[in-house]
């Protein structure tokens, strides 16, 4: 357990931003009260630790800037709470493959040097488990590289978790990538290309599994930057979906936001962005090539873990998994007796999904209620 639990974190995860990204970010917006302590707090030890950016930004530059990639990433994608962290685990229990870690995500520019250090205080003060699922948090544990992206560049979705009443530009800007400049699709790519090769770099792996939800509104634009990109789209019950979504995020903004937004701009939130988020994957997923997309349905995932595993390599072709049957079988074996939450789905709920969400549900199979 550490020392600081997750809804009493004095400061947010823009702590580990660099200056310039903080201000870009942070620059004329309102922080409302009751978050200006936190706010000052944050920006302080941002302002302290940012000096230290350029000195991996060298040594990325000497390392690894030029290095290309042995082999394109896969990406699992799905919209939040559809079980994209559990498939991440088993997969990464392939050591073949890299990923971006919690600790890189909080402090991406403390990677190549002096992470000893910072990791030993991150692990002493933060939580071992997730508010919300009780799911394992560790600083090396695998982790989504948007909140890494997200102190590297302004440019991204999880602004929203700070910012809640921009949550909605954020979304149509950053997750959909709908009419934005050319130069911050650059700035994207070069920032998902940095944090990829360090990643790589940290956990000594040869091809890059990545977990990002946001991901899911980027599809034409991954396959652009990775052409043989492999992706596994997870899909699960929606009203299921909605009530671990709506438990996840009200209790995972509070400690991270400086603006207020009440419990009914949340719930609009969610379920405008999924709507969103579901049609545009829907739109683009023809442009991945043949052989390189895999859906599933989480229900069946969790039911067959090492089965669909053993799928998803054979469907994609990714090689190695004789090599790593045994840790993904030995960590499937300590889950097992897991409790995850469950949901009694109230009429509100049902209400609200069969008239946000219904194509999903009917192009799924999915039981109308």
């Amino acid at each position: 357990m550490g020392l600081i639990d997750f809804d009493k974190l004095p400061v947010n995860n823009l702590v580990g931003a660099d200056w310039k990204t903080y201000r870009a970010i942070m620059g004329g917006r309102q922080v409302d009260k009751g978050y200006r302590t936190k706010y000052a707090l944050t920006t302080a030890v941002c302002r302290l630790l940012s000096a230290l950016a350029p000195v991996q930004e060298r040594r990325y530059r000497r390392l690894l800037a030029d290095k290309p990639l042995e082999h394109d990433p896969v990406f699992i994608l799905g919209h939040w709470r559809s079980g994209t962290t559990f498939v991440h685990n088993v997969l990464s229990c392939d050591k073949h493959f890299g990923y971006n870690t919690t600790y890189q995500t909080v402090f991406p520019h403390l990677m190549m040097f002096g992470q000893g250090f910072f990791k030993r205080t991150m692990s002493w003060l933060m939580p071992s488990r997730r508010p919300t699922d009780n799911m394992e948090l560790a600083v090396d544990l695998p982790q989504e590289e948007e909140f890494a992206m997200t102190n590297s560049m302004p440019f991204t979705y999880y602004n929203m978790w700070y910012l809640p009443r921009h949550w909605m530009e954020y979304a149509d800007k950053y997750l959909l990538l709908n009419d934005v400049p050319e130069e911050v699709l650059h700035r994207f790519e070069e920032e998902l290309r940095k944090v990829i090769k360090i990643a790589l770099w940290n956990t000594g792996g040869t091809q890059f599994l990545s977990k990002n939800p946001p991901h899911t509104g980027r599809v034409r634009e991954l396959v652009r930057m990775f052409p043989d990109a492999k992706f596994i789209y997870l899909m699960r019950n929606p009203y299921t979906v909605f009530e671990s979504t709506r438990s996840f995020f009200y209790n995972t903004i509070q400690p991270l936001q400086v603006q207020h937004i009440t419990p009914a701009e949340l719930v609009g939130n969610i379920l405008e962005v999924y709507a969103k988020l579901y049609d545009k994957y829907q739109a683009d997923k023809g442009c991945i090539p043949p052989g390189n997309l895999i859906e599933v349905r989480f229900e069946d995932f969790e039911q067959d873990a090492l089965g669909m595993t053993e799928r998803i390599y054979s469907e994609l072709s990714i090689p190695g998994l004789e090599a790593a049957r045994p840790a993904i079988e030995q960590y499937l074996a300590a889950k097992r007796g897991y409790r995850k939450n469950r949901y009694a789905y109230k009429p509100e709920t049902v209400g609200l999904v069969n008239a946000h969400w219904g194509r999903a549900i009917a192009d799924w199979g999915y039981e109308r209620l």
